[in-house]
């Protein structure tokens, strides 16, 4: 049997004479315990908050996006769309255009990005199921789909006929215009519905059907700004975007969902550190009291450390009493923790007790990742408290009560 071992847990478990100690390593372990729970917990809400917003993109996100490397459009020919569409594990491909236009509603003007889409944009995306007023583009027409905030600014609503819309983009080319209507291509088009995904885009975006895009642009038949690509379910990315490059070379940058919102999701990682950081600090001050509830300990047992030096034991092995009594501490209180956090996060996925809005419960998802952090960091600082502590022992502390 490991003797230092033995002892440390016979110290752990057992309770002190002294009813101060016993308080203090108490109040030394809950606080691990809180702080390893409330570290898996906060840690749980992120991976669930990064879930729900990518689950939100897939409403007008694709699965993959192929956008050109150089330039803002590319020729796309009937050979190019067969080619991509024998991949394996390609399920649909939409094209589509996007452009910066002005929008005149009555004397309100806006800027906003027009995206013409094809008739397989749906195959692609699930943004019809965002419109809540109206209904989506009908194939061929001058109508389009303007999210709310468009509409708030501009004034206008659904299939108002009162209010006609205005679209602007300017002329690419050289020399001076004879007219003012010389430096820009304008059309005319009735907005036929609403929608609200969030607050960047009812704000900015605009869809048409993508023949009216390329007559505003000027564009030509096969030009396009990028290919929009729906995958198999489980189907394999990597070797998708290996073939696709094989496929077409350096011709496009491929896109995932969680790339096309980069910005977002660099903003979930760095608050997710910046959490991480900080309930890390709170680990580090509970661990204060596990040196000092060890160091407790260390003065009430010196007649037993002292029992066994005179039989023989060495300081560096009592030492390792200590280092390995403290360190049990930090390990059993962090397994509690976790499992308590664990407990949580599992009822609230089940029972969904906590709510963002009447609708929405607070997204949270067990990550084994996250439970391997936590525990690594509270071992590793478990571990380094108890070295501390258990330093506080020497021959002429043992020998002081001889």
């Amino acid at each position: 049997m490991n003797f230092p071992l033995y002892i440390a847990k016979r110290y752990l478990f057992s309770k002190s004479s002294n009813n101060a100690i016993n308080i203090m390593t108490l109040i030394a372990s809950g606080g691990v315990i809180i702080a390893s729970a409330a570290l898996f917990i906060v840690l749980s809400v992120f991976a669930g908050l990064k879930d729900y917003s990518l689950n939100f993109s897939t409403f007008v996100d694709p699965d993959l996006k192929l956008i050109p490397t150089s330039g803002k459009s590319f020729q796309w020919t009937d050979n190019d769309n067969a080619s991509l569409l024998n991949i394996e594990g390609i399920v649909a491909a939409s094209k589509s255009i996007e452009e910066r236009i002005f929008i005149k509603s009555d004397n309100k003007n806006h800027i906003a990005t027009l995206k013409g889409v094809d008739e397989n944009y749906l195959n692609v995306t699930r943004i019809d199921s965002m419109v809540t007023k109206g209904s989506w583009i009908t194939p061929n027409s001058n109508e389009v789909v303007a999210g709310w905030g468009i509409s708030n600014n501009l004034s206008f609503g659904v299939l108002d006929y009162l209010k006609p819309l205005s679209f602007y983009v300017p002329k690419v080319g050289k020399g001076q215009a004879t007219s003012i209507q010389g430096y820009y291509n304008s059309v005319y088009v009735s907005n036929v519905g609403l929608f609200n995904i969030n607050e960047e885009l009812n704000n900015n975006y605009v869809f048409s059907d993508i023949k009216l895009a390329k007559k505003l642009l000027n564009y030509k038949d096969n030009q396009l700004s990028a290919i929009e690509v729906k995958l198999k379910p489980k189907a394999n990315e990597d070797a998708i975007r290996a073939e696709i490059k094989t496929a077409f070379g350096n011709r496009f940058n491929i896109k995932n969902r969680a790339e096309l919102n980069d910005a977002l999701f660099k903003m979930l990682n760095t608050e997710n550190l910046a959490i991480y950081l900080i309930f890390t600090l709170v680990i580090i001050i509970a661990l204060f009291n596990v040196i000092g509830a060890i160091i407790m300990m260390i003065l009430d047992k010196k007649k037993s450390i002292n029992t066994l030096f005179n039989m023989g034991t060495e300081t560096k092995t009592i030492k390792n009493i200590f280092f390995l009594q403290g360190s049990l501490m930090t390990i059993v209180s962090g397994l509690i923790g976790v499992t308590i956090g664990l407990l949580i996060v599992f009822i609230q996925q089940s029972f969904e007790l906590v709510m963002l809005t009447p609708d929405l419960a607070y997204p949270v998802r067990i990550n084994f990742l996250n439970l391997l952090i936590v525990l690594a960091t509270i071992f590793a600082l478990g571990i380094v408290a108890s070295k501390i502590a258990s330093q506080r022992i020497t021959s002429g502390l043992i020998q002081s009560e001889a």
